[in-house]
């Protein structure tokens, strides 16, 4: 009986180193990327992702709790501007901060979570012009520790976190599409027949 209580104390030994050294082998850093074009200029889009005041109307994690306490500090938009959130389980807590501001071209923000779990990492928005309309490219990125890797492990943040983002962008873009003006297309006054 002790040298079979030994074997099995002996092979979880085994499982749980191995599955330690699994994790310890995976990849210490991460980049989550998604792009789309939006008919407008680069500078209609900036004037969304720059103002914190904004995302509310098209950000993904803002339909998952409508509930969820907004707090902003700082300056209204640009760099130095801070949100805040507190809200259920599916968007946790924690707050952005714009790091750098480029009109029309680049929003880096830190992103802090504090709930569920704490975390840093960096988010951007790059706007480029191409054509008559803009490449947006929302990224995240920032290193993995032991926690992250178990966690990637288990969950396939690339595909979680890029569909919320491919579902940002789709509603960024209807946003920004139906506020622009069309140029050359102002309506007429023709006057009346009598």
């Amino acid at each position: 009986m002790k040298s079979i209580l030994t074997k099995i104390a002996l092979a979880l030994v085994v499982i749980v180193v191995g599955l330690l050294i699994v994790v310890a082998v995976q990849p210490n850093s991460y980049r989550i990327e998604r792009s789309t074009t939006m008919a407008v200029p680069p500078e209609a889009v900036f004037e969304q992702v720059n103002d914190f005041h904004n995302w509310q109307q098209w950000s993904p994690w803002a339909k998952l709790d409508p509930n969820a306490q907004a707090i902003f500090e700082g300056p209204e938009s640009g760099k130095g501007a801070i949100f805040r959130w507190i809200g259920n389980e599916e968007v946790g807590e924690g707050s952005m901060t714009i790091l750098e501001s480029d009109p029309g071209k680049l929003v880096r923000i830190r992103l802090d979570f504090v709930k569920p779990f704490e975390d840093t990492g960096t988010t951007e928005f790059t706007l480029a012009p191409e054509g008559d309309q803009t490449r947006v490219t929302w990224s995240m990125y920032g290193e993995n520790n032991f926690v992250g890797k178990a966690f990637c492990l288990l969950m396939d943040m690339d595909k979680m976190i890029g569909e919320k983002y491919d579902e940002g962008l789709a509603s960024l873009k209807k946003i920004v599409e139906g506020e622009a003006k069309p140029v050359g297309n102002e309506p007429t006054t023709e006057p009346r027949p009598n």
